[in-house]
């Protein structure tokens, strides 16, 4: 304890603002680093500082969280930008007559990472109070807390369970959080992989402020593990092949104004390590491909930190310590901005300007409902886009993976890269990702056409477009019709279907395609009777359609022309379907709240969710659907642990689980499922047998040697068997992001709806060379029937961090449609 105390000493010496009325210090009534600050705490003081220094600072809110608590940015300057704030603004998106960098600087993006938003409060203070000569020509933005619901969720925890004066043995509870940690957010995303794919609200919200002021430095505080040094910039590679050589110069700048000082203090630090800049969606590659210099510096510590935590070198790593490393190293950050403010501003005008990128337009589309979903995107971006003029466009097809063609109506839109944010574009809808270094940190493919399961093609010419317009659908009620018909094949469609059961309308889908009136209908589409509902049935129906941007058909007969009548057995009725999911320790918290995110904002429709505790024969009758996320489950680990579940579904009930949960439903306990094994084919165990007779992989080597067994997000195309349920409005092939190298056999008795074929089709990403040879024939997606229920196995995770729009509806059909 008498360490802590001297570390809290020194950073309130080392700063010399705690006798400062206006100081943090004197507004929280604590030193900074003795006590974690509240969220409303963080928003009061930085309020405070505008109230006191109102020629300084500006706060503006810019939304809420999930759970209601405040977004805010504070806007740091000299007293003359502060006044002419909107001109500079406007003369920075003009890219006119600019003289002030901005730089912004990004905290606690991860809750439980909390030493940031407490360097935070300090930061803006000395930036006030000493660091005006800086802000003659530079504005600098502080978002304290980008996470509030993560941060109060570690900060309430840790609070209530600290020890008076602080405990610095690790195993201590105040070092261990309960499941599912403070780093996520509400929903439990990893808010720093959403910065382009925009699922959430703070990531929602946070874009359109962002998008007013792009700035030209922004840097991502966070924490790593607490016996790691401090890490600041420059970042490893793999470097993105668009990143300029200015910007990897400018991180190599302030890398060495940020060692200057840590090498004053002797303070350990390393660089160009672990964290590349490869994956378009972090705090630090996004701002990147909009034109900026963007940073990730991690300080050791983390949600295991607390107040203080001897770590493995015996040293004890106090909130002091964090707090102050972060607080140095922004000022240090806004400090060679402002010496370096002019080629900053010249340099992010030049990168606004049209790059000779090999693709100059992606042409998209096919699908309106899912081109819907893009522009949506695009549009809070402030993406530029136009739409086709009917004109034939050749180039790179994604869905043919070689040269093709198609006619560009004005169902497809096309996305030029000659436009400011041209860079972004190529990034995001590039069908192959040019790997420098295998060694990343995160997934190695995410091409938009592919993710939103669009036809494209990718142009190395420039194609002209016409301005995109919205129309609006517009159902009126038919009198005397005997149904109305929808299409089924996108995300818009499930949310109609799920309205209009909300309002407890009956709906019914066909099971096999049918012709009426001439027009085809295909497997899927919703079938909403009179005969099943009131009779002024329609005037419900067509309003939710509307309100759902869903064209509707009146039908005036139920007898077709060709396929199956309306009172046919293959003409389904959808049942009220009660809906329960696992949750809490031991699944995975992202994927369970990937699952609890889809129910709640992408489908609109009720989940109840349960721990495994209360995982019994009684419970279970409750629902029909139980939703098994990733984890590993010690209660499903032997057949005597999966009873209950084993009756249920026995009994009729119906289990989706995914990806690596699915290890605990093989043939070991009485399923159907089998893991391919890993074992070396015959022809290839001579050269193993040589290899490990004679070593000759250096120590330097291995962890690129582990690599080769391993998949880090690869897009691979898969044949989809369209006539069962599972894979109703999808086309013949499905692009699968795989997430890892496990890999199981085809099913011999159910139904392998998504699989890989004998000659697997990687189209984009990395995959290892050793783990490549175990796809081959592999499940993707399937369906086991056991007695009147079934199990939906999800081998890659269609939910993925929300955005991989194209697998959504696999859950909806698994859902509704699937053993009906």
């Amino acid at each position: 304890m008498k360490q802590l105390l001297v570390a809290f000493a020194v950073l309130v010496t080392s700063l010399s603002q705690a006798q400062n009325n206006h100081s943090p210090e004197a507004f929280l009534g604590y030193p900074l680093g003795t006590h974690f600050t509240r969220h409303h705490q963080v928003v009061d003081y930085f309020r405070y500082l505008q109230t006191t220094f109102p020629e300084s600072i500006r706060v503006q809110s810019y939304g809420l969280t999930n759970e209601k608590r405040e977004l805010i940015t504070a806007v740091i300057s000299s007293e003359e930008n502060i006044k002419n704030l909107e001109q500079i603004k406007k003369n920075h998106g003009d890219l006119t007559q600019e003289k002030q960098v901005i730089v912004w600087l990004s905290y606690n993006v991860h809750g439980n990472e909390s030493a940031g938003t407490e360097a935070a409060l300090q930061t803006a203070y000395e930036l006030i109070t000493q660091r005006q000569e800086w802000l003659k020509n530079t504005i600098v933005i502080i978002d304290p807390c980008i996470n509030p619901d993560g941060r109060d969720r570690y900060v309430n925890w840790y609070n209530q369970q600290v020890s008076l004066t602080g405990n610095t043995n690790r195993q201590t509870i105040e070092h261990n959080e309960p499941w599912p940690s403070g780093r996520p957010n509400h929903y439990m995303f990893d808010l720093n992989r959403d910065w382009a794919w925009l699922t959430q609200v703070e990531s929602q919200q946070r874009i359109k402020l962002y998008a007013t002021w792009m700035p030209h430095v922004h840097v991502d505080f966070h924490e790593q593990g607490m016996n790691e040094p401090y890490y600041f910039a420059p970042a490893a590679e793999p470097y993105h092949e668009v990143i300029t050589k200015w910007q990897r110069d400018f991180q190599t700048n302030v890398g060495k104004n940020n060692a200057r000082y840590f090498d004053k203090n002797g303070w350990f630090y390393f660089t160009k390590e672990i964290f590349d800049l490869l994956y378009p969606s972090y705090g630090d590659t996004y701002p990147t491909y909009c034109g900026a210099i963007g940073m990730t510096y991690e300080q050791g510590g983390s949600g295991r930190g607390g107040l203080g935590v001897i770590n493995n070198d015996g040293d004890t790593l106090t909130l002091a310590d964090r707090l102050l490393h972060h607080h140095t190293t922004g000022l240090s950050t806004v400090e060679q901005a402002s010496k370096q403010a002019s080629q900053l501003i010249s340099e992010f005008q030049s990168f606004a300007q049209t790059k000779n990128y090999t693709y100059k337009s992606f042409v998209v589309g096919g699908n309106k409902d899912r081109t819907k979903a893009l522009t949506n995107l695009l549009d809070a971006h402030k993406i530029n886009y136009s739409v086709g003029t009917g004109n034939t466009v050749k180039g790179f097809d994604y869905q043919k993976n070689t040269t093709g063609s198609l006619k560009a109506t004005e169902d497809y839109i096309i996305v030029s890269t000659n436009q400011p944010k041209g860079t972004l574009v190529n990034v995001l809808f590039e069908p192959k990702t040019a790997l420098v270094d295998s060694l990343t940190y995160d997934i190695t493919a995410w091409s938009l056409p592919y993710a939103y399961g669009l036809n494209g093609i990718a142009s190395e010419t420039l194609v002209e477009g016409k301005i995109a317009t919205s129309p609006s659908v517009s159902n009126v009620v038919t009198p005397d019709a005997y149904a109305y018909l929808a299409d089924w094949n996108s995300m818009q469609d499930a949310r109609f279907l799920t309205a209009l059961m909300r309002k407890g309308i009956k709906v019914r889908y066909a099971e096999n395609p049918f012709v009426l009136n001439g027009v085809n209908y295909d497997r899927g589409t919703l079938i909403i009777a009179k005969g099943d509902n009131s009779p002024k049935f329609g005037d419900l129906v067509t309003q939710v359609a509307t309100e759902n941007n869903v064209q509707l058909t009146a039908a005036m007969t139920g007898m077709v022309e060709k396929g199956n009548d309306f009172g046919s057995s293959s003409v389904k009725l959808i049942p009220n379907t009660n809906i329960a999911m696992l949750t809490g320790d031991p699944t995975f918290s992202l994927n369970s709240g990937e699952i609890w995110h889809f129910f709640d904002v992408a489908l609109n429709y009720p989940v109840s969710r349960l721990t495994i505790d209360q995982i019994n024969a009684e419970s279970l009758s409750a629902y029909d659907v139980l939703i098994v996320p990733e984890g590993y489950y010690q209660a499903f680990s032997s057949k005597e642990g999966l009873s209950s579940v084993s009756t249920w579904i026995q009994n009729g009930g119906k289990l989706l689980v995914f990806g690596e949960a699915l290890a605990h439903f093989t043939t070991e306990n009485g399923f159907g499922l089998k893991r391919k094994s890993t074992e070396p084919k015959s022809e290839d165990k001579t050269k193993e047998t040589e290899r490990h007779e004679h070593p000759n992989i250096q120590y330097s080597q291995q962890e690129r040697e582990a690599i080769t067994q391993t998949i880090t997000g690869a897009i691979y195309a898969c044949p989809v068997e369209t006539t069962h349920p599972l894979a109703f409005g999808y086309s013949s092939v499905y692009h699968s992001l795989k997430l890892s190298a496990t890999a199981y056999e085809w099913l011999e008795e159910g139904s392998n709806v998504i699989y890989q074929s004998d000659q697997p089709k990687l189209i984009a990403g990395f995959a290892g060379k050793k783990a490549q040879p175990n796809q081959v024939k592999s499940l993707v997606t399937g369906v086991e029937r056991k007695g009147q229920g079934c199990l939906v196995y999800f081998v890659d995770n269609p939910l993925f961090r929300g955005f991989w729009e194209n697998g959504k509806l696999l859950v909806v059909n698994a859902l509704f449609f699937v053993n009906n």
